[in-house]
């Protein structure tokens, strides 16, 4: 569509409708094609023609059940209805250039809820329009500025190579990695890896070519190893295993360098877990985790660490060392409000915990201990962190099936395809995959034969 207008272009009046700018500044594509129908007489099997949608998708968003969320669907719904693109955030459009009727921009410029809403869970759906995989890197660097991601960095202070760092600087670097972290909570690592990866470096260069007391520098390496530790893994849920071990061992270096055995711990607890997702030697790095954190961090650290620790044991089908490890985590979570831990461990609680237990069981394939677990935990789980309820409910699915429950498994997959749609990791399509593979065999059941057409 680049480069004209589309044959059923959004008519001027009804892109100049309140409802449909505030739809298009969210993002609310669903609602989009209503009003489009509605005001323009634009029928949804002409939209999804033109989108390349499928029909039933494009009803389906109408209704308000889930959401356009990639950098490359955006654009090309942008393109095919004409809608100019400083309307949803983005550059302006090829075709514009040769409009003379285009809307003017300015005053209208569209700006997205702030990272710290999304985080919060105000339009996060809309948050992982940020995937820019698609399109050219200056367009998609105004993007990302226009929907509030790469502008986070732009709204604390200044870092200035060359000068001299305090205590002040320290808690400024700090409070960037706090905010940046929080994007994981509703993007996925192909939305972020270039993010965290970028503030690394900049980090480092930083600590390059600035002077500081000793104690100022084992603070700094603190900070690179956390940001190396959230850029390590938004490598690895993009699927690049290479990169996410590298930057795991620089995590870890930097943790040593700087004296703090706790995160020096959890940068291990982060090769383990990526160890075990191809084999299960994973096992000896973990309790290696445990043992450099010790006995005396803080409990949710603690609790981080044995949770990969049973999750390794899991994996490697030692049920026994699992379920100690899982009592380890517990005893340590249930003394956590007495000693607040590390803001890089706070979000370790007892849901958390029992997503690891369901998964750990499901795992060991145990599924009359695991469902109770899984369905606890997810029962009041946000959708907007909707790579790891695909992820979590892809265990649900796994140990239903175990238990027989073939049609029960078959629905809360789909709701899993349903949520992974748009998403920047390859987890959970890989783990949907997986589950698809082993539903195949009973096929012959109708829910089963419809989630596996969707999943086709």
């Amino acid at each position: 569509m680049s480069g004209r207008m589309s044959s059923i272009s959004l008519p001027p009046h009804v892109l100049e409708r309140a409802d449909v700018r505030a739809a298009l500044r969210c993002h609310d594509f669903g609602k989009e094609f209503k009003l489009a129908r509605q005001w323009g007489g634009i029928s949804f099997v002409k939209i999804a023609d033109a989108c390349d949608i499928k029909p039933e998708r494009v009803g389906r968003l109408a209704r308000g059940e889930g959401a356009i969320t990639t950098y490359e669907k955006i654009t090309r719904i942008a393109d095919a209805l004409a809608i100019p693109g400083h309307l949803v955030g983005l550059a302006a459009r090829p075709w514009e250039q040769t409009q003379p009727d285009a809307l003017p921009q300015g005053e209208h410029t569209c700006r997205l809820p702030t990272p710290e809403a999304r985080a919060a869970g105000v339009s996060a759906r809309a948050v992982g329009a940020t995937a820019g995989r698609a399109g050219g890197d200056v367009e998609r660097r105004r993007f990302l500025a226009a929907s509030g991601v790469a502008g986070i960095a732009g709204v604390l202070p200044e870092r200035n190579a060359g000068s001299h760092l305090g205590r002040r600087e320290v808690a400024q670097l700090r409070m960037r990695s706090s905010r940046l972290r929080r994007l994981d909570d509703v993007l996925g690592g192909a939305d972020t890896r270039h993010i965290y990866r970028t503030e690394l470096d900049g980090t480092v260069s930083l600590m390059r070519h600035a002077s500081y007391s000793e104690k100022t520098g084992k603070q700094l390496l603190t900070i690179v190893s956390e940001l190396a530790q959230q850029a390590g893994w938004a490598a690895f849920d993009a699927g690049d295993q290479c990169e996410a071990s590298i930057l795991y061992r620089r995590a870890h270096q930097a943790a040593s360098e700087a004296g703090d055995r706790a995160l020096e711990g959890n940068s291990l607890a982060f090769l383990a877990y990526q160890q075990v997702s191809g084999a299960s030697s994973g096992v000896a790095t973990a309790v290696a985790a445990c043992r450099t954190a010790g006995s005396d961090a803080p409990p949710t650290v603690r609790g981080l660490l044995h949770e990969r620790r049973a999750w390794a044991h899991a994996r490697a089908g030692e049920a026994k060392e699992s379920e100690a490890a899982l009592a380890q985590a517990e005893e340590a979570l249930s003394s956590s409000a007495d000693e607040p831990g590390p803001e890089w461990a706070s979000w370790v609680d007892g849901r958390e915990l029992r997503i690891m237990k369901g998964r750990c069981w499901t795992e060991l394939h145990r599924p009359l201990r695991a469902v109770p677990e899984l369905e606890a935990a997810l029962a009041d789980f946000d959708d907007a962190q909707a790579r790891d309820k695909a992820l979590y409910l892809s265990w649900l699915a796994h140990a239903y099936l175990d238990a027989g429950e073939v049609e029960q498994s078959a629905q809360v997959i789909g709701r899993a395809i349903d949520l992974s749609e748009g998403i920047g990791s390859v987890r959970p399509r890989q783990r949907i995959q997986t589950f698809l593979t082993r539903l195949h065999p009973h096929r012959s059941l109708e829910p089963v034969a419809e989630v596996l057409r969707r999943g086709a």
